[in-house]
């Protein structure tokens, strides 16, 4: 079992930065690959950034991309997720989300339902 809790979530000015941590626990955290996904009340989960088991392989939905940084530190079990030039649109929870199947390959997952695990999420609101 993994258990995921985020923080670093607030209220940002738009153009501003905000890094997201999500603290996992369980012993095979480092070989598991994860995601970040957003949600804003009454829509679906959108996939925001994913990365495989060791960091050295990411994607980010196209809205994101050159502003988000998803990064991980397997001896502190933690990722995060570092965002600039923040905008309004921006604005939702945010969720991390692990993998349970351990691999080692390049591999990264962009679908909700490829995750086994999620974090209760963090709200981040962006004001324009």
């Amino acid at each position: 079992q993994v258990q995921l809790v985020e923080s670093g979530g607030g209220l940002v000015q738009a153009g501003g930065s905000l890094r997201l941590s999500c603290a996992a626990s369980g012993r095979t955290f480092s070989t598991y690959p994860m995601g970040w996904f957003r949600q804003d009340p009454g829509k679906e989960r959108e996939f925001v950034a994913a990365m495989n088991w060791s960091g050295g392989s990411t994607y980010y939905t196209d809205s994101v991309k050159g502003r988000f940084t998803i990064s991980r530190d397997n001896a502190k079990n933690t990722v995060y997720l570092q965002m600039n030039s923040l905008k309004p649109e921006d604005t939702a929870v945010y969720y991390c989300a692990a993998r349970g199947t351990p691999s080692y390959g390049s591999r990264y997952y962009l679908k909700p339902i490829e995750y086994d695990y999620w974090g209760q999420g963090t709200q981040v609101t962006v004001s324009s």
